[in-house]
């Protein structure tokens, strides 16, 4: 395997070498967080493919092809049709408002109240996801060089915090479009032909599963629909994606890239669970579904290509770990920290030199934070089923209402994000952790208290909602207005 450790040792080497090169770029706050807002729509769509792609959607689609056959592209399909809801009627409104986090969104529409708690759910959320993330490592490390699972965590754990903390944004875009280019070779046009043609093409795979594998809604009604409730309402609200989308050139590069990188999930769920599909042909037996990609993976690749398909994996995991791990960062220092300090406003270059320094290290804190819980923490389903239970039951309803819904509160929110929260927790006490009901009831308590407290109290006031009207115009003074004016360079295309 010494071509295929080759590859490997490359690509992580590249993956250091651009944060070096982004540290060097980014001299401010917005070109740390956001990669300055200045991504065209070739950068913009691979990048925002990457992050939401990623160790679940690649190690897990194919886990659930092989145990449900074709049906089991819902999970990641869920994930394309959020990405292309939000960017068909929400992106363009949330590049506009010129923002670093959801919850400084929440303060401008509703009068600055709900911040720090909406920002304490929103960083737990994206804790876990980095967690989770992190955890994928150890199987891709132990197909590759028999690591133990705790030296893997930390071995990948530390490529991706050694990256995000040198360039923030920067780095992590250019290395998502690395790693999209990668898993897009890796997946699409190598894993998958070759896993088809070695299970024996279509019609050998019909003749040898039952008929419901290749029912498009075998995995259940119930089980699809709750993956809509949690991963497509989920991409609409989550801190890594919008901070994502807050890198976008203008509203029609957040828009029409969004667009395009949303059906390339679509693509990608399906080549995922023809590939599972296939891997049930070939080992009918595997002890986990979970481990079909890395079987297939390590016994049907030749030399080389066997490699770059574990790239592909380990980029996979990547780019949805650094994504998470600067949204976590970003949340806990501009929304938990700062707020909690009592710290305004940026005045000079020094001190939002200061900024980026204070960012850097929250991402190097976090992701120390993140490599010691996934190190810990055993069950992934259940630490990411507990974050997008609480991200989707406690804030759904206060930010899709505050686009939507004129008449909404501070209070409202305030109240729906608690008692959306609360009753997750409650019911997943109740329930357990991995029911559906936990989700299901949570939601319709945070909507229905949002509407009444909405309701019985004073109205948002018409200044409040005057500057929100301007900002989602693309009118209002955003937080960059107030840093210095940096040298031009060109547009990343």
């Amino acid at each position: 395997m010494a071509v295929d450790y080759t590859v490997i040792v490359v690509y992580l080497a590249g993956m250091l070498a651009m944060g070096w090169w982004g540290m060097r770029r980014a001299k401010s706050k917005s070109e740390f967080l956001v990669a300055g807002r200045r991504l065209g729509p070739w950068m913009y769509s691979g990048t925002m493919a990457a992050i939401v792609l990623g160790g679940a959607s690649t190690i897990g689609g194919v886990g659930l092809g092989y145990q449900y056959g074709l049906s089991g592209a819902w999970m990641v399909f869920t994930i394309g049709l959020g990405l292309l809801a939000l960017s068909v009627f929400f992106s363009a409104r949330i590049a506009r408002l010129k923002v670093y986090t959801v919850s400084e969104m929440l303060d401008l529409r509703y009068g600055g109240r709900a911040g720090v708690i909406s920002g304490v759910v929103m960083w737990a959320y994206t804790l876990m996801l980095a967690v989770t993330s992190t955890i994928a490592y150890a199987t891709i490390f132990d197909v590759l060089f028999d690591l133990n699972r705790t030296v893997a965590i930390i071995i990948g754990g530390s490529i991706v915090v050694a990256y995000s903390t040198l360039g923030g944004m920067w780095s992590i875009t250019l290395t998502d479009m690395v790693q999209f280019v990668v898993k897009t070779i890796g997946v699409l046009l190598l894993l998958l032909p070759i896993a088809v043609v070695k299970a024996g093409g279509f019609s050998e795979m019909k003749a040898k599963l039952p008929t419901e594998y290749f029912d498009p809604l075998g995995v259940g009604g119930e089980t699809i629909f709750t993956y809509v409730l949690i991963y497509t309402f989920g991409m609409l609200i989550g801190q890594d994606i919008w901070q994502r989308v807050f890198t976008a050139r203008s509203d029609k590069v957040a828009r029409y890239g969004g667009t395009v990188a949303g059906t390339y999930c679509l693509v990608y769920a399906i080549a995922g669970a023809v590939i599972g599909t296939a891997a049930k042909v070939m080992y009918p037996k595997l002890p986990s579904a979970d481990a079909a990609f890395a079987t297939i993976v390590k016994d049907e690749l030749p030399m080389g290509v066997r490699g770059l398909v574990l790239a592909a994996a380990l980029a996979a995991v990547m780019s949805t770990s650094s994504g998470a791990l600067i949204a976590c960062a970003t949340v806990a220092n501009n929304d938990i920290w700062s707020r909690l300090r009592g710290a305004v406003g940026r005045s000079d270059a020094g001190q939002e030199h200061d900024e980026v320094k204070g960012n850097r290290a929250f991402i190097l804190v976090m992701g120390v934070a993140v490599i010691v819980i996934a190190i810990a923490l055993n069950d992934v389903v259940e630490a990411l089923t507990v974050a997008y239970n609480l991200l989707v039951g406690g804030l759904l309803v206060p930010i899709l209402g505050g686009l939507l819904w004129r008449r909404g509160t501070a209070a409202g929110a305030l109240a729906a994000v608690v008692a959306g929260g609360l009753s997750v927790i409650g019911l997943m006490w109740w329930y357990g952790i991995l029911a559906n009901e936990p989700v299901y009831y949570g939601l319709l308590t945070s909507l229905a208290v949002y509407a009444v407290v909405s309701l019985a109290t004073k109205p948002t006031d018409a200044r409040v909602l005057a500057a929100w009207r301007e900002r989602l115009a693309g009118r209002g003074a955003g937080p960059d207005a107030e840093q210095p004016v940096a040298e031009p360079a060109p547009t990343p295309q």
